[in-house]
């Protein structure tokens, strides 16, 4: 059969859009050892060695440990560039039919246990079967075409061949498998935003208007686009803007579509990673959940009853929400573990290590000595407590979403416990880090990406190839997304009336130009970010006192915008990774993000009409949960009595105070830094106070399903210490295939769960108890004090 000509338009591959200034080349000229030509990523132009697996060149075994993001550019990650379409009818309406399976997914994380990074892995083996069935079971162009050509066929082919082409081209690329992962994770963005309706529903009994809900939603996640556009120098073309979170993710597509099966053998682990742990979730995530909690205090101390039985419950539980520390639990649950954790890079898991165990002493400290009143109150919680220690009646004294200070007289000032007090007082002391070490540390790096963008400077190899084969997307596209988004917010802000004052809005989208660069420029060097949404909500409490659903709105324009931001530049160098031509991956991420607004909605809505008390007024079920929602509630009502609980003063005084102690660590850290820059081999740069301040506080907030911490810890330091830097090859080769195709299988056995048993789809139905399954008591056998 002859080959198609490569230098002609693919129908289906909108190549005007994608801006190609090269011709591309046949797949035979790109295999063809002796065609260097056809090949667009050039040796001559940029060096970098094609991932060695089994079958390549074995005296030629690349070691280099892999540390810096110009160690993972140059050596973890190829240049490797087929040129082949990505923008095709298939892969759009197939990315738009997974993106509504990831929204969906999504929301139900926000109502889990335990809250959960959904991996793109889970996404990219969907999309790769249904492409793989779309490509190979559908009439297909190119064979019609072969087909037609053996006959005699010459010049353009038929009209019915090209309509067949337009549906169907050719086999299921990577570019193509990319749009639609990329496409899925921008609509799942808008399940945080979303979070702001549900509280509303949930907590005040206020109606929603799905008018007011899906173009808040899209304003919120377009806004963030725009400044990803902006900050693309630092946070997209940078060579240290690596996002490690993301590598399993793009290992996993260049694996499926580069390797052959029976020839690779990481390959062939990745499938049987996969059919092991999709078999064996069904244990921990249904039928033995005491997998996930396994402690051997706990089991010794079943019996214990009282106060002791409390103390013990206090330092060793953890496996089911706020109900202890969980020291020394492990779970073997890899919904929990998952490969975002163990693709961190090992700087970030010392400190995380670190900081957890800050954390651990800080809570028993508060608890114990009795600071904050906390022995009134509950060792865990995440809601509002009265002085009794009961939960506060959030809905009566916030009638109507506005502060009656009638009920306040009568119910009193909420109390918090103090471990979520020390929790919020520590997450102010990161923001105000963050803000410090960006502009004390990285503040003259991020003037020499600008400057390097704007005379045609590359350091990454992967952005220099962009920049010679690819049409770059102009900046007033990102300014014109910039004000469309803005104006909906105002026109849904003005007409809909959600207890938030334009002037409000306007201060909230000015917080989020502000603090977004900020956390893109962390998240892109350590691949996790800084909660910044306690900024947001003491800011609107100062600005709108009195108005914890108001006090949402702000933080969902300032806190949302900030993570949309993030994540969407995450996605942008996803796409240099993968080659996906810029104009291209603009407008899958614009589509994305309008499509997700429209999703999460309908979602959020059933999952809340059918879950409402245990979303409200319990700790949930190892199905459901409302912690999250609690604790977001929490915080943006505790924000709204700012001038009683946190004035000069009153007892908590200390909380928003922790934002000015956080950036004074950081001055007096880059003060030593100036003197003393190394200790022996180490250098006191590598230590990063805004990540380690965020974990020194994380657990009461973010973890409290205590449990899986041991786990996460212990898995990734295992990866990235000791594979990284002993077995250097088995960690580029195997480590984020294997991780990756763990997190797909277990997301898509608790997929069918979800839907078959936990609820999602109708009624839910336990599993029967029996001793792994101690639904009568703690999961982990800690006692119940009584």
């Amino acid at each position: 059969m002859p080959a198609p000509n490569a230098d002609s338009i693919i129908l289906g591959g909108f190549n005007t859009v994608e801006g190609k200034v090269v011709s591309i080349p046949s797949h035979k000229a790109i295999d063809d050892p002796e065609n260097k030509e056809g090949v667009i990523a050039a040796e001559t132009e940029i060096k970098a060695a094609l991932p060695l697996y089994d079958g390549d060149d074995q005296d030629g075994k690349d070691d280099t440990i892999i540390i810096t993001g110009a160690d993972a550019a140059n050596h973890l990650l190829s240049l490797r560039d087929d040129g082949e379409p990505s923008l095709t009818f298939r892969s759009i309406f197939l990315g738009t039919i997974i993106s509504a399976f990831q929204a969906t997914m999504y929301q139900i994380y926000n109502f889990k246990p335990t809250l959960v990074t959904i991996s793109g892995t889970f996404i990219v083996l969907i999309a790769y079967f249904i492409g793989k069935a779309w490509a190979n079971f559908l009439p297909r162009g190119d064979r019609f075409e072969a087909r037609w050509r053996e006959r005699g066929g010459q010049g353009r082919p038929p009209r019915w061949i090209s309509i067949v082409s337009f549906f169907n081209h050719g086999p299921w690329n990577l570019k193509e498998h990319a749009i639609c992962a990329i496409t899925a994770t921008s609509a799942s963005n808008a399940a945080a935003s979303v979070m702001v309706f549900a509280a509303q529903d949930l907590f005040y009994d206020l109606p929603l208007n799905a008018g007011t809900v899906i173009l808040a939603v899209i304003s919120i996640g377009l806004f963030g686009y725009g400044l990803c556009g902006i900050m693309r120098p630092f946070a997209v073309y940078h060579v240290d803007a690596v996002y490690w979170s993301t590598l399993p993710t793009v290992k996993t597509l260049q694996g499926l579509h580069w390797q052959d099966l029976k020839n690779s053998k990481p390959l062939r682990f990745f499938w049987y990673s996969f059919g092991g742990m999709f078999f064996y979730e069904f244990f921990p995530a249904y039928m033995f959940p005491f997998l996930n909690s396994f402690s051997v205090p706990c089991l010794a101390a079943m019996h214990a009853t009282g106060k002791t039985a409390a103390n013990l419950t206090n330092l060793f539980g953890g496996s089911i929400n706020n109900e202890g520390l969980g020291l020394f639990s492990l779970s073997f649950d890899w919904q929990y573990i998952t490969s975002f954790n163990t693709s961190l890079p090992l700087k970030l898991q010392l400190h995380a290590a670190v900081g957890y165990l800050i954390c651990f002493a800080a809570m028993l400290g508060i608890y114990y000595t009795n600071a904050w009143d906390a022995k009134s109150q509950p060792f865990m919680s995440t809601r509002l407590r009265s002085e009794d220690g009961s939960v506060y009646p959030s809905s009566e004294v916030f009638s109507g979403g506005v502060l009656n200070e009638t009920a306040l007289e009568t119910y009193g000032i909420p109390q918090l416990t103090g471990s979520f007090a020390y929790s919020m007082f520590m997450a102010n002391a990161a923001i105000g880090a963050l803000v410090a070490h960006c502009f004390l540390f990285w503040g003259g790096d991020v003037v020499r990406a600008y400057k390097n963008a704007s005379s045609g400077r590359h350091d990454d190899p992967h952005h220099a190839h962009m920049a010679k084969h690819y049409k770059e997307t102009p900046w007033w596209w990102y300014v014109a997304v910039l004000v469309f988004s803005f104006i909906l917010g105002i026109i849904v802000v003005a007409k809909e009336n959600i207890a938030l004052p334009i002037w409000a809005y306007i201060v909230a989208l000015l917080l989020g130009i502000f603090i977004a660069p900020l956390s893109t420029l962390l998240y892109s060097r350590y691949g996790n970010g800084i909660a910044t949404n306690n900024l947001s909500k003491m800011l609107a409490g100062l600005m709108i006192p009195g108005r914890p659903v108001g006090n949402m709105y702000f933080a969902a324009w300032s806190h949302n915008v900030i993570a949309n931001a993030v994540t969407l530049s995450n996605d942008l160098k996803m796409g240099e990774y993968l080659k996906i031509p810029p104009r291209i991956m603009f407008l899958t991420q614009i589509w994305g993000t309008v499509l997700g607004g429209f999703i999460n909605y309908g979602v959020m809505i059933s999952i809340v009409s059918g879950n409402r008390d245990l979303l409200v007024n319990s700790n949930g079920s190892s199905s459901w949960s409302g912690a999250t929602l609690q604790s977001f509630n929490t915080n943006a009502t505790s924000w709204a009595l700012a001038k009683y609980l946190y004035k000069t003063g009153a007892k908590y005084q200390m909380v928003p105070i922790g934002i000015g102690i956080g950036a004074g660590i950081v001055v007096v850290h880059r003060i030593i830094v100036y003197f003393v820059p190394k200790i022996g081999r180490f250098s006191l740069t590598e230590i990063n106070m805004p990540q380690l301040l965020q974990y020194a506080g994380y657990v009461p907030y973010y973890a409290s399903q205590t449990c899986v911490i041991f786990s996460q810890v212990i898995a990734g330091l295992f990866i990235q210490f000791y594979l990284r830097n002993y077995r250097p090859r088995i960690f580029k080769d195997y480590s984020y295939l294997v991780t990756g195709a763990f997190d797909g299988a277990s997301l898509t056995a608790l997929f069918i769960l979800s839907f078959a048993v936990f609820g999602a789809g109708g009624p839910s139905k336990p599993f029967p108890s029996w001793w792994g399954n101690n639904v009568n008591g703690n999961y982990d056998f800690c006692p119940v004090s009584e």
